[in-house]
Formats: C-alpha cells, structure tokens, sequence
C-alpha cells in the first residue's frame, strides 16, 4: 500500500495555488468593470487614448496593477469610480503624493527612469493595498504617436 503522503503533499501545493489563481481571475473581472466604467464616462475605450497609457482606478484597484512602458512614457491614473477619490504616489521618483482625482477625473506622470517603480494610492495603499507597479524598460521602443 502506497503512503498517503505524496497525495497530501501534492494536494497542500495545489490549495497553495488557488488563492493566487482566483485573485487573477477577481482582478481580471475587475479590470473588465473598470474598462466598461471607462467607456461609459468617456465613450471609448481606455487604449483609444493618444499619447498617453492609461490605468484605470477602481474599487481600490489600480487596473492594470502593473505595467512594463518604455522610458517616456506618460502614464494616466483616472479615476473611475463613483463615489471614491484617490491620489498617485510614485515612491521611487522623490516628487510629492499628487492631487486627489475625483470620479471622471485623472492625474498623470512622465516616467524618465529606467526600472521597476512602485505606485501606492495616498489614502488607501495602507488599508486597501492599493499598490500597482510600472516597470520602465529602457530599450522598449516608444509606441508610435
């Protein structure tokens, strides 16, 4: 008789994973909220935007949470929710936390260095974990304007 062990093991590691996999499965609903939000406010989608990658905020979420742009690029917070402000800090960059963004509105930043940096929303990345992350890539190409 083969030990039961090798099972639960595999079954504890299994169960480990889950959490992880239906987090990405509520955030990826959740971005698909926040796009249908932004079409509803702005008549097109968050992509149409010029100049300009955009990260929606909602329901204390930064969607998408994290990114990889090339050096340059100017990333847009905009807010989407209905009632909820919130504000941008970029941790790496020394400048102060921005201006709450009410609903429909949006605050933006130029990234000009390379490497991961950590972006926290001022009221709620403490008790909400609104945390994303824009990686910035040096020798990404610039999309074309």
């Amino acid at each position: 008789m083969q030990s039961p062990k090798p099972l639960f093991a595999a079954l504890l590691l299994c169960g480990a994973a889950l959490p992880a996999v239906a987090k990405d499965v509520d955030q990826t609903k959740l971005c698909g909220e926040a796009e249908e939000r932004y079409v509803e406010l702005f008549g097109h989608s968050s992509a149409d935007e010029e100049g300009v990658t955009v990260v929606t905020m909602y329901k204390y979420n930064f969607c998408p949470a994290e990114l990889t742009v090339p050096l340059g690029t100017t990333v847009r917070w905009v807010n989407v929710d209905k009632r909820t402000s919130h504000s941008v800090i970029v941790k790496e960059s020394g400048e102060p936390e921005s201006d709450r963004a009410f609903p429909e509105e949006f605050i933006e930043f130029t990234f000009l260095t390379d490497g991961p940096q950590d972006i926290l929303c001022g009221p709620h990345w403490e008790t909400q974990n609104m945390i994303g992350r824009v990686t910035v890539d040096a020798t990404m190409s610039a999309p074309a304007e």
